[in-house]
């Protein structure tokens, strides 16, 4: 089966935080079947008041580390290889692309295939989720998530406010993609997308991936992999079968839902989808197949 998960933070982990015991190792990869992993050039906790092209160097410093354990670098889901273990690359906040247009190819020769446009602080680009600001995104981010479309990143709405959110629905060319956020009727968070929300990522052939951050998954925190499929359920009883998939945050979470704690559990999530009736081809695409007719419709 061909498994992709769309956000994790272990670049971060391993070049900046020097993390003893990440979430995510080549080991529990392979022992939870993960084809594709997308690893995240995470811009910091402060965000463009922070040392951002420090902190990215000292993440593309880690990948040494993940290939000579044999991970291999791909430049989209089509190059990935089932049965093999594979990652791409993302980037988690537009500071990046704050001194110019120049600077979404230099990331794209990099391999970056997705890019959220914020994370919890506002940039060049546009306003967080986090800020509760109603200003949509400004109009160099609007050139910026042109020249991403036009080189293939997707513009990733995990983070963003929700005006921003519908800017890209009306002024990009492209459907985004959430790459880790859940479902606020399930739990209300402002990281999280309402049914509007889904419904246009449903309509235009969008892509969401769902977090496995248990605040996000529940109000309460107490969250387990039942947790995480009925989010899937809710997204694909919404007619969102096509478009859900997943995107951890492993790494990027401080606890995770009981019995999902790492890639080597994710058999336990596909074992749940069943008990809630899922067919087997309904599983694969949520799995990774749903990932890789998105970046199809990106081309």
């Amino acid at each position: 089966m061909f498994i992709a998960d769309t956000h994790a933070d272990t670049l971060f982990a391993m070049g900046v935080a020097h993390t003893l015991h990440p979430a995510i190792t080549p080991e529990r990869l392979r022992r939870g079947g993960v084809t594709l992993q997308t690893l995240a050039l995470w811009t910091g906790p402060q965000g463009n008041g922070g040392d951002v092209a420090g902190i990215i160097q000292a993440e593309l410093e880690a990948l040494p580390a993940l290939t000579a354990a044999g991970l291999k670098q791909v430049d989209g889901p089509d190059e990935a290889i089932e049965g093999e273990c594979a990652f791409m690359l993302s980037v988690e906040g537009g500071e990046v692309f704050e001194a110019g247009l120049h600077t979404v190819a230099d990331f794209r020769r990099l391999g970056v295939r997705i890019a959220a446009l914020t994370w919890n602080h506002p940039n060049a680009i546009g306003q967080p989720a986090k800020s509760g600001s109603d200003d949509g995104l400004t109009s160099y981010g609007i050139q910026v998530v042109k020249e991403m479309q036009r080189l293939g990143i997707a513009a990733d709405v995990s983070h963003l406010n929700k005006a921003g959110f519908w800017d890209l629905f009306a002024k990009g060319d492209r459907p985004p993609m959430a790459s880790h956020s859940c479902v606020r009727a399930l739990c209300e968070h402002f990281r999280n997308l309402d049914d509007d929300q889904l419904r246009a990522m449903i309509q235009y052939g969008g892509y969401v991936g769902v977090n496995f951050y248990p605040a996000f998954l529940r109000e309460d925190g107490q969250a387990d992999v039942r947790t995480v499929a009925e989010h899937i359920d809710y997204i694909c009883q919404l007619g969102g079968s096509e478009i859900v998939g997943l995107g951890s945050d492993f790494d990027g979470i401080e606890c995770a839902p009981r019995n999902l704690e790492h890639p080597g559990d994710l058999p336990n999530l596909w074992n749940e989808l069943r008990r809630m009736g899922y067919s087997e081809a309904a599983i694969e695409g949520i799995a990774g197949g749903n990932l890789r007719d998105y970046f199809r419709r990106l081309a």
